[in-house]
């Protein structure tokens, strides 16, 4: 059975995400962006074992804790190959917002679309969906009708494109093929702000509206 969980993380208020099997207590911790002691309470709440840190990408706020969460549990630390190297450069990303963060630690392997982990009976399958940042994923909860969208798309709004490696055709792109090929009522966990669904987000978006595809 699904355990899904999130709390806000890290100096930019990053949604971090906790899936995993109530049975096997197998879990994926999501952008932890900061706040490890209260993830850990989390886990520790539900009574599960972190078995992997996934990073939908690499940008400073959303992996801000791998290093804290990784020591103290061990887990596999998982993000997209194009982003891999962008975690050991997190010092100067954070200098550009004015704020300090440590690196990451590297990551134990990579993922690409098609890629599913495995969580018990739990499976989050993997999208490669760039344009927030080139190596962007977001992760489908199989049969949960739930995705983890990262900083693509948010309740009304859209990821940044003005950042190294973003593109507003690629993320739009992005959305078009791998999100809103969902059904209307699957529901989208963004990394900042409120969950929201493919249906609202096809009928108010004003970033994704003109053009759609559908």
């Amino acid at each position: 059975m699904l355990v899904f969980d999130s709390l806000e993380t890290g100096p930019l208020a990053t949604n971090c995400y906790i899936v995993g099997d109530s049975e096997t207590k197998e879990t994926a911790v999501v952008d932890p962006g900061g706040h490890v002691g209260a993830i850990r309470s989390a886990l520790d709440r539900h009574g599960l074992t972190c078995k992997y840190i996934i990073n939908t990408h690499a940008h400073f706020d959303h992996v801000g804790g791998n290093a804290e969460l990784k020591r103290a549990t061990g887990a596999e630390l998982l993000i997209h190959p194009e982003e891999a190297g962008w975690l050991l450069q997190l010092k100067a990303q954070a200098r550009m917002f004015g704020l300090a963060a440590s690196d990451s630690p590297a990551a134990d392997r990579t993922l690409a679309e098609g890629d599913v982990v495995e969580l018990g009976q739990v499976r989050l399958e993997v999208r490669h969906t760039p344009g927030h940042s080139p190596g962007s994923i977001s992760l489908v909860i199989a049969g949960a009708k739930k995705i983890l969208v990262g900083d693509l798309v948010f309740a009304g709004s859209i990821g940044r494109t003005d950042l190294p490696g973003g593109s507003l055709e690629a993320l739009r792109q992005s959305v078009f093929e791998k999100i809103f090929c969902h059904p209307d009522d699957t529901q989208l966990f963004p990394g900042h702000g409120p969950r929201t669904s493919v249906g609202v987000e096809k009928r108010t978006n004003p970033f994704l509206g003109e053009d759609a595809p559908y």
